[in-house]
């Protein structure tokens, strides 16, 4: 039996640590730790709510808009406004310029140099060996569109800009709306950045994920992970938020069933956190116990009705009937790159809709005490932000990301997490090589580059500069 330690995995946001036990060249142990305390929530408490807005954002640079819009959303509810249309295509269309960023990079930056193999320079080597199955013809186009997708993803970033502000980390989402209108030169400014990025997306985008899928077809066969999906919804299509680009609701044991918010708790057992971090997220307090036995990792455990789901683009696609393959890693690729086409022509059809003359915010005023919830679809997948208000400030707020759903640890019942229970049972042919096992995380898009150290027991360690 071999142990390989993956600490930190690159190419992902955040800090995390992958343990797996290999014997007869298959992984029967699986522990996926976050190594990092962050602890927004205690940062947002006793805090104006209309900050939450902005300090939430710094959760994430990859993703700033989907955590603007959930406590935008949350503090919406809590202040009983209801959004302008002008505000609502605004939202709808920074967050769907946040998506298309996110995925094209997920694609060229984090997940495609796992199957190409990019130039024989820094920072690109020395990197993994094996198992690249393109020609150098194939293998020089993809690398090339590496390069090409860094300047498109620039452009989503323009494209988000010019209604956000700034991207990343907005400035114009708060509650109630958005404190900046759509003029008309703003919505100059962006049609020629989304026809670039549209045409990027539907011609380069699409050609290499269905090359890439051809090539690694026995990927669409590895790393399932829980079977489950979920999805809050996201991207309203009317003023009440009645329809929905993406419906919400889950799909367990191969039926569809409508989302109880009320189900969704977190279980910290493998957790460094104190007991009474454990609860639905509306009841909690974040306290960490970094002493804590048995504990091996910062991510909570969510748990929908007790029992393990993934999020993400594969679930969105998955419950608007847009995409039905599938789970697996090769999946994933898939559906991510099929969102990627169905959100650009919605946001070409937002522009369209926008009325330079248009009312964009609603009056809020913060009530003495209320609790509001903002649940959304962040690229990567479900995000909730919860918040009470008391005396007119924060008492309490908490976040549920994505991968806190994709990578969290056992739970109290033995239950894997996805991104756990994906990685067991998969087969690694190369112990010293471990290709299969980065591949299947990157599939979830957790997001960050730096250094790869590999550790196996009594050998010196690997690094991988990718």
């Amino acid at each position: 039996m071999r142990r390989i330690v993956i600490d930190p995995v690159t190419r992902l946001e955040g800090h995390l640590k992958v343990m797996v036990e290999v014997d007869a060249g298959k992984i029967i142990k699986a522990e996926v730790a976050g190594t990092l305390f962050r602890g927004f929530e205690k940062v947002l408490a006793g805090r104006d709510p209309r900050d939450a807005v902005f300090l939430t954002q710094r959760i994430c640079g990859v993703c700033p808009a989907d955590h603007a819009t959930a406590a935008a959303l949350a503090l919406d509810g809590a202040c009983q406004v209801e959004v302008p249309e002008n505000g609502r295509l605004l939202r709808n269309l920074m967050l769907g310029g946040n998506y298309l960023q996110s995925h094209i990079t997920h694609f060229y930056h984090l997940s495609l140099p796992d199957y190409v193999q990019l130039p024989e320079i820094a920072p690109f080597s020395p990197h993994y060996t094996g198992d690249f199955r393109f020609n150098k013809e194939a293998n020089e186009k993809l690398a090339s569109h590496y390069f090409q997708a860094l300047v498109i993803r620039r452009k989503c970033h323009e494209l988000v800009a010019q209604f956000g502000g700034k991207m990343p980390h907005l400035a114009s989402i708060i509650a109630g709306g958005t404190s900046q209108n759509a003029t008309a030169e703003r919505i100059k400014a962006a049609r020629p950045l989304l026809k670039e990025i549209s045409t990027f997306i539907n011609t380069i985008y699409e050609e290499d994920v269905r090359t890439l899928a051809a090539a690694y077809q026995d990927y669409f066969h590895m790393g399932k992970g829980a079977g489950n999906l979920l999805t809050y919804g996201a991207f309203p299509l009317d003023p009440r938020g009645h329809k929905s680009l993406f419906a919400r609701g889950i799909y367990s044991e191969g039926q569809f069933h409508d989302l109880d918010p009320t189900k969704i708790t977190e279980d910290v057992s493998h957790s460094w956190y104190h007991a009474k971090s454990s609860g639905h997220p509306s009841e909690i307090s974040t306290q960490a116990d970094a002493d804590k036995q048995g504990a091996y990792s910062w991510v909570k455990a969510p748990r929908y009705n007790s029992a393990v789901f993934e999020v993400g683009p594969l679930a969105r696609m998955w419950m608007n009937g847009m995409y039905q393959s599938g789970i697996s890693a090769m999946d994933r690729i898939v559906a991510r790159m099929l969102e990627a086409k169905l959100m650009v022509g919605a946001v070409e059809r937002w522009l369209d809709e926008l009325d330079p003359a248009g009312e964009c915010e609603a009056v809020v005023e913060i009530p003495y005490e209320a609790e509001g919830v903002g649940l959304t679809e962040a690229a990567r997948g479900a995000l909730g932000h919860w918040v009470k208000i008391r005396g007119g400030r924060i008492e309490r707020y908490e976040a549920v990301v994505p991968t806190t759903w994709n990578a969290s640890p056992l739970d109290g019942s033995g239950q894997h997490g996805p991104l756990e229970a994906a990685l067991i049972g998969l087969e690694v042919p190369d112990a010293d090589n471990p290709l299969p096992i980065v591949r299947v995380i990157h599939s979830f898009d957790p997001c960050l580059a730096c250094a790869v150290h590999m550790i196996i027991p009594n050998r010196s360690m690997t690094e991988f500069k990718i």
